[in-house]
């Protein structure tokens, strides 16, 4: 990609609709000075002592912090929160982001909010150590009422968007955004206009989900298709050809340090190597900047293969973000890209 070509993608930005449907969670981090450390005079286990709480929208909204850090004009996330004091978190968190609308994002006493809670051991000169995480989750089927509502968001928003990142975060099938009537109303909203620019993504499978442009990693592709774990890149490239073909859509395949890889349903395949790294990493988050980017990209007019290139160098600056689920803003990749050129 030259530097002009990313510059006629990336100032197209500020002109798209863009929306994330999916399961949003509040990331709630925890910050523990060492030491404060005590110990509890009832029970003689240590105290850690938070010096400082901070949240930021997580799940599905990790895709739209990245959007909205590229500069994407207007995003509108489609999914649920608790009437709960996670929910209220997680909407200042979503609302306080240039160019969000959260007309589709419903609050629902019948939901608890989606919560990571990440305590992190911060000490001066080495980087956050995260302990055990706490998570709350919903482990029943997702109300009728609110699929019902999430349905008829995902079909307007299908209707009027430049594209739609889907993202399926749940651990246990019905219990989240993206539930059978939710994704049996975006298929019929794409039978009523095919060809729509709609990314998935799912930490459980993509087998139930509509035919839309697939983005997964090598282990998900591996319980797909078949294709052996390790297998060569040439063999990747055509288990990915073969869902592509499937979808007629093309398909993305994150590869760890292999970088990443996207094949086009009429057979062409382009892998993207990883980038160096450049000090000590995080990869939380770098697969939802991937999706962001691959969105954003496409949107914009880029190719597979300047896709590929947008979302590999997003995922190279997000992992150097360390105790943070971070972003990647359009100066940041371009530097990345182009480190000689400085500015365009």
């Amino acid at each position: 990609m030259t530097p002009a070509r990313f510059h006629a993608i990336t100032q197209a930005y500020p002109r798209l609709k863009l929306a994330v449907a999916g399961d949003f969670c509040l990331d709630r981090y925890l910050e523990i000075d060492p030491s404060l450390e005590e110990i509890s005079l009832e029970t003689k286990l240590p105290v850690y002592n938070v010096r400082r709480v901070r949240s930021q929208a997580g799940g599905a909204g990790t895709i739209l912090n990245n959007l909205a850090a590229l500069g994407v004009g207007e995003l509108y996330p489609a999914g649920f929160c608790g009437r709960d004091g996670e929910g209220f978190e997680l909407r200042e968190a979503l609302g306080g982001l240039p160019g969000v609308r959260l007309d589709y994002f419903i609050e629902t006493a019948g939901r608890r909010t989606f919560t990571y809670c990440k305590p992190l051991v911060v000490e001066p000169g080495r980087p956050p150590r995260e302990l055990n995480r706490l998570d709350s989750k919903n482990w029943s089927p997702t109300p009728a009422e609110v699929a019902s509502q999430l349905g008829t968001a995902v079909m307007a928003l299908a209707e009027r968007m430049d594209g739609m990142a889907l993202l399926s975060q749940v651990d246990v099938a019905e219990t989240g955004v993206l539930s059978d009537p939710v994704l049996s109303a975006l298929r019929e909203a794409l039978r009523a206009r095919p060809g729509r620019l709609v990314i998935a993504d799912s930490r459980r499978t993509l087998g139930g989900f509509p035919p839309v442009i697939f983005k997964m990693n090598a282990v998900e592709l591996t319980a797909m298709t078949g294709t052996p774990p390790g297998s060569s890149l040439a063999d990747v490239g055509a288990a990915a050809v073969e869902v592509a073909q499937r979808n007629d859509r093309p398909v993305f395949v994150t590869l760890a340090e292999r970088g990443l890889l996207g094949a086009s349903p009429d057979g062409l395949t382009e892998h993207m190597p990883a980038r160096p790294v450049r000090g000590p990493i995080d990869i939380v988050g770098a697969g939802d900047a991937v999706t962001a980017n691959l969105l954003a990209g496409l949107a914009a007019g880029a190719d597979l293969r300047e896709a590929l290139e947008l979302a590999g160098a997003a995922a190279s600056v997000v992992i150097h973000q360390l105790g943070t689920t971070g972003t990647a803003t359009v100066a940041q990749i371009r530097d990345l890209l182009f480190p000689a050129r400085g500015a365009i």
